[in-house]
């Protein structure tokens, strides 16, 4: 299975030309291509992020209904081992420094941009995403030897990786699970 990338932009015209140049210029470490979902609306994107897992996604900074600081943001609380990227037509000092201590995002990048320089970018995010969820299993897997860490906990924390709020239920009083209404997540 390829892993997924997120777009978000209320321009259709700038998903296209996202979707295109990902398309066209981008592989994972496996020669496979990405799979990549786009959506210009930020609320169905954070639907979306709470049944699968993305490498990484990518926001325009100014959209209607949310920002991407907004967006990226609320996506880091779902999904923390994504990699975030803000596309912006604006040098906004206020949403660059959100961008950075709110979202964490790992780049800001202006438009329009170069597509040598996006690719890049892109690139090593991934990179660093992967070299740290590497990171994390090796750390697991010495927990689990010497003692630290269950094979049930490094299970969960595995299955959570790859399907982000599978290991979280709400209980009933009566010892039923609740599920959530798909209608309201996100309000």
């Amino acid at each position: 299975m390829s892993e997924r990338i997120l777009l978000v932009d209320d321009e259709p015209s700038i998903i296209s030309a996202l979707q295109r140049l990902l398309r066209n210029g981008l592989k994972d470490t496996a020669g496979e291509r990405y799979a990549v979902e786009t959506f210009t609306d930020a609320t169905l994107a954070l639907a979306r992020a709470r049944e699968c897992q993305f490498a990484l996604a990518i926001s325009d900074q100014r959209m209607p209904g949310m920002t991407g600081v907004e967006f990226l943001s609320q996506l880091r609380q779902v999904q923390p081992d994504c990699g975030r990227i803000i596309l912006s037509g604006y040098a906004d000092l206020s949403a660059l420094v959100a961008a950075i201590n709110e979202a964490e995002i790992s780049r800001f990048i202006s438009k329009p941009w170069a597509d040598f320089d996006l690719l890049s970018a892109v690139r090593q995010v991934l990179r660093i995403r992967e070299l740290t969820l590497e990171n994390q299993r090796l750390a697991d897997q010495v927990r689990q030897q010497t003692g630290v860490l269950s094979a049930q906990e490094a299970e969960l924390r595995r299955l959570e990786r790859l399907e982000p709020g599978i290991t979280h239920v709400t209980w009933g009083s009566d010892g039923s699970f609740i599920l959530e209404d798909p209608g309201e997540v996100g309000l």
